[in-house]
């Protein structure tokens, strides 16, 4: 009996593993490179990765989350060389918003292997910005500056007509504040199109985001009687920038007040569902038509271009909260019935409870990982 507890003591011994750790000094070269990095195991599970992969939405959990980047890691095991690739990843589980990313894949001993992921959405955030500002403002600021110099010339030649003056004027105020509503939103655009989501973001509560969204849009429903109603609430953050997710909150929450009749209700409905925040917005209004509804996430497409005149509408509020929530790794549907309403629906990605916390790390990868990082590594 004494010999079988000493030998049943002795396999324990041996069959204790200490947890994985990143040797002394690897973590901070890690730190200084400047990219994401994600360590992976033998059977590619996440034993170490930094904020930026999580905020990428390379990793959830203590996985990867795209097959892609999976297959690449297998071939790298593989044939034990390091390779560069630049990949196109969706930024979350839904919407089209897409990352691109520069990535560098690299054995780290036998066992480990080493990911590097490098941002390169700005470049060509960048380049699709200057194509679109240059067609947006080419295409749309002619109407209302034509109009200003139709108008200004019309008050030249009824100069003696004083009730004439008075019309054109008060013309020439409304093409005027449209005029600079339109600069301002293409200058919100643009402005949203430069600024880097992962790179600016935090952790953002959208109750508390909501809640404010709706007291910046209440005064002009109480003008015409119309009482936003908010129920519910969303169980965890999200990942982003709270001034754009702001933005396109609100446009949906005016739009919605914009287009009800007076003295009617919008309803503002938050809730979680399987890891997704999501955000409804309903109005009494007269409703989009099926065939219009994918559509209007365009830049300035208008359904009804001269009720759009008349509510101050610039055609660019839904394609900046489509532009928003793409760059947050979510997507932004409609419903819609004429007669009925509409009801637009924001979902985003709530924020990985792993998300910032290194779990583990890679033994052994003392020499391997600054060869993975360095210049001279093999292409």
């Amino acid at each position: 009996m004494v010999a079988f507890r000493v030998s049943e003591r002795s396999r324990a011994v041996h069959l204790t593993v200490g947890e994985p750790s990143i040797p002394e000094g690897a973590a901070e070269v890690l730190s200084v490179i400047g990219r994401a990095y994600v360590v992976l195991d033998a059977v590619n599970g996440v034993v170490r990765a930094n904020p930026s992969a999580y905020a990428y939405g390379l990793v959830r959990g203590h996985h990867l989350v795209h097959e892609e980047v999976l297959e690449l890691v297998d071939r790298v095991r593989a044939d034990g060389i390091i390779v560069d690739r630049r990949y196109e990843l969706p930024r979350g589980p839904v919407g089209q918003g897409v990352l691109v990313v520069q990535l560098r894949v690299a054995p780290v001993t036998d066992e480990y292997i080493l990911l590097l992921a490098d941002d390169r959405s700005e470049i060509s955030r960048t380049e699709a910005m200057r194509h679109d500002f240059v067609a947006n403002v080419s295409h749309e600021l002619k109407t209302p500056v034509g109009a200003i110099s139709l108008l200004a010339e019309a008050i030249d030649d009824a100069a003696d007509d004083e009730e004439a003056v008075r019309r054109f004027a008060g013309r020439l105020g409304v093409e005027s504040a449209r005029l600079a509503a339109l600069v301002q939103d293409i200058i919100e655009l643009s402005r949203l199109q430069a600024k880097d989501t992962v790179r600016a973001g935090q952790p953002v509560d959208l109750n508390r985001t909501v809640t404010e969204a709706v007291d910046r849009s209440r005064l002009q429903a109480e003008a015409r009687n119309i009482d936003i109603k908010v129920a519910g609430q969303v169980d965890g953050p999200v990942y982003g920038d709270p001034d754009q997710l702001m933005t396109a909150l609100r446009n949906l929450i005016d739009n919605a007040v914009r287009y009800s009749p007076d003295d009617t209700t919008v309803g503002v409905g938050l809730k979680s569902v399987r890891g997704l925040a999501q955000v409804s917005v309903t109005d009494q209004g007269v409703g989009i038509p099926e065939d219009e509804q994918d559509r209007i996430f365009e830049r300035f497409y208008r359904i009804d271009a001269a009720r759009s005149r008349q509510t101050g509408g610039t055609g660019l509020g839904l394609s900046i909260v489509k532009h928003v929530i793409s760059n947050h790794g979510g997507e932004v549907t409609v419903w819609s019935q004429p007669g009925r309403g509409s009801t637009f629906t924001v979902r985003l990605p709530e924020m990985d409870p792993d998300a910032g916390r290194h779990v583990g790390g890679a033994q052994n990868a003392r020499g391997a990982i600054a060869s993975a990082t360095g210049e001279g590594a093999q292409p």
